[in-house]
């Protein structure tokens, strides 16, 4: 038998499940795919499905291959097809069934910012695949990415993992270089999840553009020039949208050592399914507010 549920304001809210016919989850990666890049992006894609039980996610490669890394475009192809022949199935089998309409995918760029070229190719593959798709924005800016960069630096020995506590790193920075693809407009949007990021280690911290040539040792004087000594580099990206070699290139350039990429950590599975819910309007209440 099911528990009663609590009364009154302060009760748990039903667990969120994915309405019956939802569009699916298109998870669209960007850069040149690879083992590394799939099993990356599986790791978010289950753990949006954690979240959310009876959610359809998938992931499209936006310079697949067709074969092992399907692209974006065969991606939702199939999700229109396999929605088509559902119903098709559920007519010849004489239910009363409503044709299906709206959107068949919600696609979520994994980008932790914005990168025109990038969703640019992104938006291009929804109109080349002739499906209803919606596109959402990137993961970032997000409080959550302040925490995973905080995680990524203690991994490295570049912060403390926990403010509260009073133990010292030897070789925790005084000064952070945020590094991030797209230009300025990255550059502005890394800003502000530095200024989140800075309040969480007490330090300063700059963004710089991976992409613009003397950007980030410029930002690296700008922060010595303030009296910072031990600066670390902090990838603002999750990682298949740049080559590795040129975040040992721009840390070399700034010379100073570098955290790694945000990688699958589990806040970017839980940003990518909340652009999701939130698409679909089904977004769960935020923690602590009071049910009704």
């Amino acid at each position: 038998m099911p528990r009663p549920r609590q009364p009154g304001r302060h009760r748990r809210p039903e667990p969120l499940a994915a309405p019956e016919g939802a569009p699916a989850l298109v998870l669209a990666v960007p850069g040149t795919p690879s083992g590394a890049t799939r099993g990356l992006a599986e790791e978010v894609v289950s753990i949006a499905r954690s979240e959310l039980p009876g959610l359809d996610a998938r992931i499209g490669y936006l310079d697949g291959d067709g074969a092992e890394y399907p692209t974006l475009q065969s991606v939702l192809a199939r999700i229109s097809e396999e929605r088509t022949a559902r119903y098709e199935l559920a007519v010849a089998a004489g239910a009363d069934v409503k044709q299906p309409d709206g959107p068949v995918a919600v696609v979520v760029p994994l980008l932790a910012g914005p990168d025109s070229a990038l969703l640019r190719q992104v938006r291009q593959a929804v109109m080349e695949s002739r499906v209803a798709a919606d596109l959402t924005d990137v993961l970032g800016p997000h409080p959550l990415l302040a925490e995973a960069l905080h995680v990524r630096l203690s991994e490295a020995g570049l912060a403390r993992a926990d403010r509260a506590r009073l133990f010292t790193v030897a070789t925790a920075a005084d000064g952070i270089i945020l590094a991030s693809v797209g230009g300025e407009e990255a550059v502005q949007a890394a800003g502000i999840t530095g200024m989140l990021l800075a309040a969480r280690l007490a330090v300063p911290v700059m963004a710089a553009a991976l992409d613009q040539e003397g950007s980030i040792a410029s930002v690296a004087e700008q922060l010595r020039s303030s009296g910072s000594q031990q600066l670390a580099l902090a990838p603002y990206l999750i990682g298949p949208e740049i080559d590795a070699s040129l975040l040992a290139a721009a840390a070399e350039e700034a010379g100073c050592p570098a955290s790694e990429a945000l990688g699958p950590y589990p806040a970017i599975g839980k940003l990518a399914l909340a652009k999701y819910t939130t698409a679909l309007g089904i977004a769960p209440q935020p923690q602590g507010a009071p049910v009704r």
